[in-house]
């Protein structure tokens, strides 16, 4: 049975999440249906039983992964990577994001692993999703990182940069804890607990002083 989009767009989102809940398949693939949950089910038990997907039924709602993630069942990392999915759902709230990558790698290994870049409302950032508290020194040597990537010029070659103005991505810190973060960095830094509340501080102009203006939004982006 040949795939069709939707089907597609499930196994690219699984392959890019790592790993998702039923329901949040639900919300993002089968929103409008009368009956979205069922639809859901529908469409995961044939995807898994063809071979597309895989699945865990250890969790409620199942958890399925992408056909060639080698992600433990049972890893740490899967609450990690539902609230990456967490992020992209409440974005999707305010737009569909030209570009959502997940823990994209840049420089050598080490320099920097963001837990997500995305182009949201034609602004790139960088997203620290923190469901675990930092210390002080592990914060400052994220975002020592992050300065080091800023000054190599590795992000000037990224496609999606302007020719006429090379721009490094704001880095957004989502956490229940708020770091004390000082101004040496080259970019600006930015804290909430969630998007929801990032957006209702930049409605308020609180500290949202978005100065490198719009990037290009011509270009079509690969979100995998």
């Amino acid at each position: 049975m040949s795939l069709s989009k939707r089907d597609k767009a499930i196994i690219n989102d699984l392959n890019m999440f790592r790993c998702m809940d039923r329901d949040s398949i639900a919300e993002i693939h089968f929103a409008g249906l009368k009956n979205p949950l069922h639809s859901t089910n529908n469409v995961l038990k044939r995807l898994h039983r063809d071979g597309h997907i895989q699945r865990s039924t250890a969790y409620v709602p199942y958890l399925y992964f992408g056909q060639d993630v080698t992600i433990k069942k049972n890893s740490q990392k899967i609450n990690h990577f539902l609230g990456i999915v967490e992020v992209y759902k409440e974005i999707l709230k305010f737009e569909q994001p030209k570009i959502f990558l997940v823990e994209p790698k840049y420089g050598e290994k080490g320099v920097v692993e963001p837990d997500i870049f995305t182009i949201f409302r034609a602004i790139p950032f960088f997203i620290e999703v923190q469901k675990s508290t930092y210390s002080e020194k592990i914060m400052y040597d994220k975002l020592d990182r992050y300065e080091e990537l800023s000054q190599s010029g590795i992000i000037n070659n990224e496609t999606w940069q302007r020719k006429d103005k090379k721009i490094f991505p704001k880095v957004l810190i989502l956490s229940d804890t708020r770091y004390a973060i000082d101004n040496k960095y080259s970019f600006p830094i930015y804290q909430a607990q969630s998007i929801g509340q990032f957006m209702e501080q930049r409605s308020q102009g609180v500290k949202q002083q978005f100065s490198y203006g719009d990037i290009k939004s011509n270009i079509k982006f690969k979100t995998n």
